[in-house]
């Protein structure tokens, strides 16, 4: 790594005592307090896992591996301080984790591979599956993919004649309270897919998953054109920061 890449990489000075050494080191062997520290972290996480740490500790192990000569924890608590958890670190826009100080490129992509990772395992779980009777597996993949996204975003899971997935696509990206949805557009992609059936998800970056009269509205429109060629549509499920809404479950279908 080159000396310019490892100084863009290093954070802002602060202050704060607990960040006095957040200097990128020079060449040679890490101190004993940077090396024994993650010799420690590691250990504990291979030993008991991620379920007793705290979410700095988890981020560290991340940082380790994009920042290899700093001390990361001052960098971990700053991601913290301006996102709130580590869901939420994990979820962030690429060009607000870049305005962190210390977050340069390498950081941002790891913890975007972290990101990818854990969306693809949450959809493996329900990829090719019968989405009815996984229906916990449904819900825990669309807020691992939605729940910390700061604009709507909105998806369409396609189904066939079992109920089994076979596509999920974002439809939409839209502002904090607002995006744009074509029913004509959902209806025609199902057709195209030979989709018997679909799911709606979208999200409220409020964190309330309460349905707006326009989600109720656009729904009905979506149901409306879905059944008149056949097609199926199971649930609308709108995405908060700690629950969800099912527009079937409130009556709405």
């Amino acid at each position: 790594m080159s000396r310019d890449r490892r100084l863009s990489e290093a954070p802002m000075p602060l202050f704060d005592a607990d960040e006095a050494v957040a200097a990128v080191l020079p060449e040679g062997p890490l101190p004993s307090y940077i090396r024994d520290h993650r010799k420690r972290l590691r250990a504990r996480f291979l030993d008991g896992g991620a379920t007793a740490m705290p979410d700095y500790e988890l981020l560290e192990l991340i940082l380790f591996r994009a920042i290899p000569r700093q001390d990361v924890k001052p960098l971990a608590h700053r991601l913290l301080d301006r996102f709130g958890n580590f869901a939420a670190v994990i979820a962030a826009d690429p060009h607000r984790l870049a305005e962190v100080p210390g977050a340069g490129e390498a950081v941002v992509t790891e913890l975007k591979i972290v990101e990818a990772a854990a969306q693809r395992l949450a959809r493996a779980k329900v990829m090719n599956r019968h989405l009815l009777s996984s229906w916990d597996a449904v819900i825990d993949y669309c807020h691992t993919v939605m729940a910390h996204r700061e604009t709507e975003h909105f998806r369409a899971l396609y189904l066939d004649r079992k109920n089994c997935l076979i596509a999920d696509e974002e439809i939409a990206r839209g502002t904090v309270d607002h995006v744009p949805v074509y029913p004509r557009e959902i209806v025609k992609r199902a057709l195209e897919l030979n989709a018997s059936a679909l799911i709606l998800v979208h999200n409220h970056p409020s964190g309330d998953p309460t349905p707006s009269d326009q989600d109720v509205i656009v729904t009905g429109q979506i149901q409306d054109a879905a059944q008149i060629l056949g097609i199926t549509l199971h649930d609308h499920i709108i995405v908060g920061r700690a629950r969800e809404s099912s527009l079937r479950a409130l009556g709405y279908l």
